[in-house]
């Protein structure tokens, strides 16, 4: 069982990989006990805090991101994390429960499912003032 979703924020993507295993999170290969500040780890964790601590999930998570600044692939990371969640629900456990958790995200931050389509805007040449 292999589950893999991606998440946007700008120019970053996030493609994380949900197998079955312990419950270990790695972000480019580091363990998430490594990452630092805490302020940061607690942003990457956030769709699990949001799942409760009731659910104990058995899976391993690799996630690989790339390109943008550090911020945005945090979002990305988040993004892609919460997708694998609810996409998990859906064709493991059951689709009601896949649905309050897909309202559970939408209501606390609408970027835990829903694509940054914002990109830079290109300089106008053409109007001096």
């Amino acid at each position: 069982m292999i589950i893999q979703c991606f998440g946007k924020k700008k120019n970053a993507i996030a493609i994380t990989t949900a197998k079955k295993g312990s419950g270990k999170i790695k972000i480019n290969g580091v363990p998430i006990n490594l990452v630092h500040p805490l302020d940061i780890k607690n942003k990457i964790l956030e769709p699990f805090f949001i799942l409760g601590s009731n659910e104990r999930l058995n899976l391993n998570f690799d996630i690989f991101s790339k390109g943008g600044g550090k911020v945005s692939q945090i979002y990305a990371i988040r993004q892609s994390i919460s997708k694998c969640l609810v996409f998990y629900y859906y064709k493991y456990i059951s689709a009601s429960k896949s649905n309050l958790l897909k309202i559970k995200y939408l209501t606390y931050d609408k970027k835990l499912l829903i694509s940054d389509v914002s990109r830079i805007e290109p300089k106008k040449y053409f109007l001096n003032s």
